[in-house]
C-alpha cells in the first residue's frame, strides 16, 4: 500500500504536522500519567482504524515499558482486569470522545463524572486535548492511507 498523499514531503503537510505534533507535546508536560496517555493514543487509533498510529503508539508504549498483555488488551479493556479504575475511566472517555457522532448530545455526563473522579482539571484538560489531537492525526492518516508497520520508536523525535 502506498500513501495517497505525502504529508511529510510537502511544505503545507510538514507545517501542519509540526503544529499538530506541538499540540500533542504540550500535553506531555502535564501531570497526566504517560502510561494513561499511551493507552488513550492507542485506543483512539484502534477505533479509527488508523494502522499507522496504532503501530506507532503500540511500539512507543512498549518501548516505554508497557507490558504486552496490557497492549493486547486495550481493545477489550472493559473485560480486562489489567487496567486501573483511572485508566478505565480514561479509556471510556476516549471511546466516547472518539465516537462523538454515535451518541446524540456528545459525551454522556456519567462518563465525564467518572473521569473527573480520577483526574484533576489539568489532567482532564490533557485527556481532552490528547483525544482531540489523536483523532485529528488518525483522520489525516486514514484519509491519506498512510501505510503502517515500518515505524521505529522515537522516529519523530
Amino acid at each position: 500500500m502506498e500513501a495517497r498523499l505525502n504529508l511529510f514531503g510537502n511544505p503545507l503537510g510538514s507545517t501542519l504536522l509540526k503544529h499538530f505534533t506541538a499540540a500533542g507535546k504540550a500535553v506531555s508536560g502535564s501531570t497526566l500519567p504517560a502510561t494513561t496517555r499511551d493507552l488513550v493514543l492507542l485506543r483512539a487509533s484502534q477505533i479509527n482504524g488508523c494502522g499507522f498510529c496504532t503501530d506507532m503508539h503500540a511500539k512507543d508504549a512498549a518501548h516505554a515499558g508497557e507490558t504486552p498483555v496490557r497492549l493486547h488488551l486495550v481493545a477489550a479493556w472493559r473485560e480486562a482486569t489489567v487496567f486501573t479504575d483511572a485508566e478505565r475511566a480514561a479509556l471510556e472517555l476516549t471511546e466516547e470522545g472518539t465516537r462523538i457522532a454515535d451518541a446524540a448530545g456528545g459525551v454522556p455526563d456519567e462518563v465525564w463524572a467518572n473521569a473527573a473522579e480520577h483526574y484533576d482539571e489539568e489532567q482532564l484538560t490533557a485527556l481532552v486535548a490528547t483525544i482531540a489531537v489523536i483523532n485529528a492525526f488518525n483522520r489525516l492518516n486514514v484519509i491519506a492511507r498512510q501505510p503502517a508497520g515500518d515505524y521505529q520508536p522515537g522516529q519523530f523525535g
